[in-house]
């Protein structure tokens, strides 16, 4: 059984091994904080009923009129998207690691070449996955007590998306296919930097740590929890500009449309509050570090698991 196991695992390719132990890592972290998660995009984009409730108030609120489960309304979307985009996120970055090692082999080593190949990584997940995480934020958004829908799907005059399928749908027939990319532009604006900076920060943390801890679990999720931490400071206000393009058709407000990225960001500032930029940044930080940790863990765990060989090896 064990020489079965074996000969299968020699026979897959080097890049889906790193895409199914990214994909897996990404799945597993993403549903562990999907609490979190809904109530940051809840204040993110400043839904009534939660500007004012705070963290506890919020949690008390949609336990009374969604219950357990809402928690984890738009967690659907949000594993389906996470599992090919964290797929495609690492193994593409292990590829254009091994891409620029060889276009560049004496000038990218070091802590530049994961700041150059995780940017480039994240990129490139964005645009292959960019209209799940945009049907994420609209279930998310959802304020819905099953007594109050209606046959028609409406409640209180607001549509009410009834699933992923459903969401999609609707989305493509109001805006085709610019509609399914509303707000993608100050996600790429922000991934660059987040990608590139997250993986600088977990793997010259890692070089750091000593040898005889290498392989400890407790070692790589103090790194990947940093890391996540870091990362995401300098690029939370582009993510609350994102979310509030992805909502703003169905919130009822009389503000100008938000249209660009900088001018978006200046207008929330100057109408909001420039606070409202930082909207949720507590919770985010509360979910990044289990987040970036268990994903950096699991990632490197699977890897071990799945026999992909060391960097060394492969460079």
């Amino acid at each position: 059984m064990a020489a079965s196991s074996e000969s299968i695992l020699d026979h897959i390719p080097l890049f889906a091994k790193e895409l199914l132990a990214g994909g897996l890592a990404g799945g597993f972290a993403k549903t562990v904080v999907a609490p979190l998660e809904r109530l940051k995009i809840l204040f993110q984009t400043r839904r009534t009923e939660f500007r004012s409730a705070g963290l506890s108030g919020s949690v008390r609120r949609i336990a009374k009129t969604e219950g357990l489960l809402g928690f984890y309304r738009g967690n659907g979307a949000s594993v389906a998207r996470i599992i090919p985009y964290a797929g495609l996120h690492f193994m593409s970055y292990e590829e254009y690691r091994r891409l620029i090692m060889q276009a560049f082999p004496n000038v990218w080593k070091g802590p530049t070449l994961d700041l150059m190949a995780g940017s480039l990584s994240g990129g490139t997940a964005v645009l292959f996955t960019y209209p799940l995480d945009l049907i994420r934020t609209k279930l998310a958004y959802q304020i819905v007590s099953p007594t109050k829908l209606n046959v028609s799907g409406m409640v209180n005059n607001e549509q009410v998306y009834r699933g992923i399928r459903d969401c999609l749908s609707k989305t493509y027939k109001e805006g085709g296919i610019r509609g399914l990319y509303r707000g993608v532009a100050p996600t790429l604006f922000g991934i660059f930097p987040y990608a590139g900076l997250k993986f600088y920060f977990y793997e010259e943390m890692k070089r750091r740590v000593p040898e005889d801890y290498k392989k400890s679990i407790m070692a790589k999720l103090t790194c990947g929890s940093v890391a996540g931490l870091l990362g995401q400071t300098f690029t939370y206000p582009l993510e609350v500009v994102r979310r509030q393009m992805q909502v703003q058709n169905l919130a009822a407000s009389e503000e100008a449309e938000l249209k660009g990225t900088m001018r978006s960001m200046v207008l929330i500032a100057q109408k909001q509050g420039w606070k409202t930029l930082f909207s949720g940044l507590s919770i985010n930080y509360i979910k990044v570090v289990p987040s970036a940790a268990i994903g950096f863990t699991v990632y490197d765990t699977m890897k071990s698991y799945l026999r992909v060989p060391s960097r060394d090896e492969v460079d």
